[in-house]
């Protein structure tokens, strides 16, 4: 069970949650996001399919299929998480020399994962560009869910620090010196001419959401910013992953405005995160390209 009393306050308060159930994919169990309004999937970059604390709550409650509760971290959102995988010595069963680094640098609200085997630490900050991951240690401020247990870490913080620069030396000391392999998928070629791209992605099981934001609509989405990348992130993985035609795509859709035509900083950055972010890409012959 969640234990909701130690789940911080100001967490609850942000409509960004979502629920999640366990399903097999390719013969792995993975964490499914599930919209607890509608009982159908969530996604990270689609508002609609999130909701407040009590209603995901009372969803996983009442509902036996659900697994857990999952926060949806945003880019105009005050939070990020650092997600901490294997964190004991499988031989001491104590915490490894990195893992303490890492927790007591934030010296923030943290809980153990539903496995027991990991931590996630919730911080006010900003992740640097440059990556989000390594082999055990991911952090995100956008587009990513984190599951939340409530299982508190005795010792920790029961607040939400303010950790930005702590953030910051630690993606400098763990993810931005990491292997630049680490990441996600090669980019795949995918002949498809735009037009016929753009039909595929609005005849999708999810095409209305990105036809509305083809053509401008950004109702749904706390900013114009987060609608932006909503859609590069729809288009990371129709592209397979090609930054070039991910711009060029974007820039017939009915979301430019100046600030993506005369920022090349920001047309950069919303891009590379959306493939950074992306874990498959659409593949024409048959299933999706994954790294998990």
């Amino acid at each position: 069970m969640i234990s909701t009393e130690q789940i911080p306050g100001p967490l609850k308060d942000r409509p960004q949650w979502i629920c999640w159930k366990t399903e097999d994919r390719n013969g792995k169990p993975t964490k499914v996001p599930a919209d607890p309004k509608t009982e159908t999937y969530a996604s990270v970059s689609d508002p609609d399919t999130w909701a407040t604390y009590t209603t995901a709550w009372t969803y996983y409650d009442l509902n036996a299929e659900i697994d857990g509760l999952g926060y949806v971290f945003t880019a105009d959102g005050p939070y990020a998480g650092v997600d901490i995988d294997d964190a004991r010595d499988p031989d001491t069963g104590m915490l490894e020399e990195w893992v303490i680094d890492i927790l007591l640098t934030l010296d923030s609200y943290t809980e153990r994962s539903p496995s027991r085997s990991g931590y996630h630490v919730i911080v006010n900050g900003d992740v640097p560009s440059g990556g989000n991951r390594t082999d055990q240690l991911e952090m995100y401020d956008a587009n990513r869910y984190f599951t939340v247990t409530g299982d508190h870490v005795p010792g920790t913080p029961t607040t939400i620090a303010h950790r930005p620069q702590e953030l910051a030396q630690l993606h400098d000391a763990y993810i931005a010196q990491d292997d630049p392999d680490t990441g996600p998928p090669d980019p795949t070629d995918i002949s498809l001419s735009d037009q016929e791209l753009i039909e595929k992605a609005m005849n999708a099981s999810n095409g209305e959401k990105f036809r509305r934001l083809w053509v401008g609509d950004t109702s749904g989405y706390p900013s114009h910013s987060e609608a932006d990348q909503a859609l590069c992130n729809y288009l990371a993985f129709w592209t397979g992953g090609d930054e070039q035609r991910i711009e060029r795509l974007f820039s017939k859709s009915g979301l430019v405005r100046d600030k993506w035509s005369e920022r090349a900083d920001y047309r950069e950055r919303t891009i590379r995160k959306a493939v950074e972010d992306c874990t498959a890409y659409y593949n024409p012959d048959g299933d999706s390209v994954t790294t998990e």
